[in-house]
């Protein structure tokens, strides 16, 4: 009998077994193969759809832009325009309270003009006809403290082409305090407002004279000449030599003296004021030739200066030679009799017989120049 086959003697339960089985090995099969075919899934946001309207809405955009720039140039224009003019020329209502305040200062009403003034800045902070009439009442009454405030605000109000004449008033403010500290007796306090006055103004002649002054007088006598000589270099003015002519005369220096009115004279020689200074400090030092040598090349150039021939008359009396002396003393009487020489003020023309710091007649500062013969 032969024996059944291995196939045979499997029972039909392990056949239908092994078909499942293949069965779902095949279903398996299948899936894992569709899962790999599968494109891996990225992280990207997904895409918005463009609109329509897309180009409608740049366009519109782009207006509002354009009509937003227009509106701020608009307003800058504005605001320029009110920057400006901000003395308020064009409004009626501080023009009038500002002509009524000129008018009640110039009766010497003072304090009923800066109540109108002040009524004025209540409003418009900024406005430089108020703020000047303020510094000027100030000014007039030696508040100095009170006009320094009053002409910091004004320059920084006013336009840079009108800025030259608000630094010469705040020139002349510190230059007032810094004298004001030298009266109290507190020198270094003057130092810091002559400084600020120089500084400010560098051709403001009493400023330098008086920075000089308050360093002498706290004792640093090396720094009051230094500050002479740098203002005589752009300005040799009498009165600055005449300080300079002093320390050195003290230092015994006389070379130095006769120098200092040399080299004045290279930068100015047309002004016979230095030129008679120069023989003055000749005739001091005893030096009676070129003393003489030197008024008379001045009364050459200006023979009706009573100052020339006074100091002729001393020369000659120096060296005995009293006729000559009697002439020339003679001459100068008639023309005046005057050692001192002669300022007038630049502005309105009165006359001095001496440098001072302001016109006694127009109280206008640094405006006295030697009088030309």
């Amino acid at each position: 009998m032969v024996r059944a086959s291995g196939a045979e003697r499997r029972s039909p339960r392990s056949d239908s077994r092994r078909c499942r089985s293949r069965a779902t090995a095949s279903t398996a099969s299948g899936s894992s193969s569709k899962r790999s075919a599968w494109p891996r899934a990225r992280r990207t946001r997904p895409r918005l759809p463009t609109p329509a309207g897309a180009p409608v809405l740049a366009v519109t955009l782009l207006s509002s832009l354009r009509t937003l720039v227009s509106v701020g140039f608009d307003l800058k224009r504005l605001f320029d325009r009110h920057r400006a003019s901000p003395s308020g020329e064009d409004d009626s209502e501080a023009t009038a309270l500002l002509a009524r305040a000129a008018e009640v200062s110039r009766a010497g009403r003072s304090q009923e003009a800066g109540t109108l003034y002040r009524q004025i800045l209540q409003t418009r902070k900024s406005h430089l006809g108020a703020l000047r009439g303020l510094r000027d009442l100030a000014a007039a009454a030696g508040r100095w403290a009170e006009a320094l405030d009053l002409e910091q605000r004004i320059v920084g109000a006013v336009a840079p082409a009108e800025r030259s004449p608000e630094t010469e008033w705040l020139a002349v403010i510190h230059y007032e305090l810094g004298r004001a500290e030298l009266a109290r007796g507190h020198p270094a306090a003057a130092v810091a407002h002559l400084r600020n006055a120089v500084r400010t103004d560098r051709s403001f002649l009493p400023a330098a004279l008086a920075l000089g002054d308050a360093y002498e007088a706290t004792g640093d006598r090396r720094e009051a000449v230094r500050v002479w000589e740098r203002a005589a270099e752009t300005q040799p003015a009498l009165p600055l030599l005449a300080r300079l002519e002093r320390a050195f005369r003290e230092d015994g220096r006389p070379t130095r003296m006769i120098a200092l009115y040399r080299q004045a004279l290279d930068k100015a020689p047309d002004e016979l004021a230095l030129a008679v200074a120069l023989g003055r400090v000749f005739f001091e030092l005893e030096m009676l030739d070129e003393a003489a040598d030197q008024f008379e090349k001045v009364e050459v150039r200006a023979p009706a200066l009573p100052v020339v021939h006074a100091y002729l008359g001393a020369v000659f009396e120096r060296r005995g030679e009293t006729r000559a002396a009697f002439d020339e003393y003679r001459r100068a009487l008639q023309l005046g009799h005057a050692f001192d020489w002669p300022h007038q003020c630049a502005t309105c023309g009165a006359t001095s017989a001496l440098w001072q710091d302001r016109c006694p007649s127009c109280h206008r500062w640094n405006t006295l120049r030697p009088v030309r013969g």
